[in-house]
């Protein structure tokens, strides 16, 4: 899938009742890559995925939204679910986040209804992008093109729409933080 990740850092921006594949299943890609994924959340200590509609398992929240700086990540990746995606779009230090990722050129990479969050972070203005067919008109309305497609790469944003989409999700990703990662000099890699 591309060329290592080793010592690269990538967060995933979560709150309780996440879609649990579209967080372990990317997870599982970076870290075969040879990334390490972080998990950051509003609050320490575990939060809860969900299968769907039915609660999962639970994970340790490694940074709060407090105490995560985005300076020493190279790329973000923001599981959907409705219940996390509502919640975690409302959260300023989560918006904060993803903002400065965006403005130093990283990727991020979103699915399904995880858009939420860059809609309310006001990034996703001029930007191709797909997610879960009902935030389209979330998407069209905050100023970016909705697609139907699996995988929609708009310069440093990933999108897809379903856990269905994650084989190319990860792909994309990784593709993509390799090509990132390609353009630093070792000495400003992040740990």
């Amino acid at each position: 899938m591309g060329s290592s990740l080793e010592g690269s850092s990538v967060a995933v921006l979560v709150m309780d009742n996440f879609e649990q594949v579209e967080m372990t299943s990317p997870r599982q890609a970076l870290e075969a890559a040879g990334a390490k994924v972080v998990v950051i959340s509003k609050k320490a200590g575990q939060v809860t995925g969900m299968n769907h509609d039915v609660k999962a398992n639970s994970f340790p929240v490694d940074l709060t939204f407090d105490d995560a700086d985005p300076d020493q990540f190279a790329a973000v990746v923001l599981p959907g679910g409705v219940f996390n995606s509502d919640s975690i779009r409302t959260e300023t230090g989560a918006q904060r986040f993803v903002q400065n990722m965006h403005e130093q050129g990283k990727p991020i990479a979103v699915i399904c209804h995880g858009a939420w969050l860059l809609v309310s972070a006001g990034l996703v203005d001029g930007k191709n992008m797909t997610s879960w067919p009902s935030l389209q008109d979330d998407i069209r309305n905050a100023g970016g093109d909705w697609m139907d497609e699996e995988v929609v790469l708009d310069g440093n944003l990933i999108s897809s729409r379903k856990p269905d989409d994650l084989p190319a999700f990860n792909a994309k990703l990784i593709e993509a933080l390799g090509a990132s990662q390609a353009q630093i000099p070792a000495a400003g890699m992040p740990t």
